[in-house]
């Protein structure tokens, strides 16, 4: 049976800008910026993974009903995942990077002045995020 890896990324947008993370020392697209992101855990809700995501990278609490799922993107890279891509309207606690192992910078952009080394994918969902587009995919021939 096929099972697609399932991932949540937190857009957590403020007055233009989005929090991104450089990713370090991980194996996967090290040196290009992501925003706040990881995999489902089994019998994990897609909310609660979203909000323990952001408390292990970046040590902020979000509630439930604060988080809003804004964009699906089915992506094939090596390998097809399903991302789902949720905003944040409210969080407390100041944003700390709680990983400096797998991430050496987090900092917030412009939405229109993106880092030109972010991920491709993460790129696609913040524009598709921006032009209200809910679901794409990518990658696919």
């Amino acid at each position: 049976m096929f099972l697609a890896p399932v991932a949540v990324h937190l857009l957590l947008v403020r007055d233009g800008k989005i929090l991104m993370l450089r990713r370090y020392n991980t194996g996967y697209q090290d040196g290009n910026y992501s925003v706040v992101a990881g995999h489902i855990d089994g019998g994990e809700q897609l909310k609660t993974a979203m909000i323990r995501e952001a408390r292990e990278e970046a040590g902020i609490e979000i509630s439930p009903a604060d988080l809003t799922v804004v964009g699906v993107l089915h992506l094939m890279e090596d390998d097809e995942y399903v991302s789902f891509f949720l905003h944040a309207s409210r969080y407390s606690g100041e944003v700390v990077n709680m990983e400096p192992d797998k991430c050496d910078d987090l900092t917030c952009f412009d939405l229109d002045d993106l880092p030109p080394n972010t991920i491709p994918y993460v790129r696609r969902a913040i524009q598709n995020y921006r032009s209200g587009v809910w679901f794409d995919s990518l990658g696919w021939r």
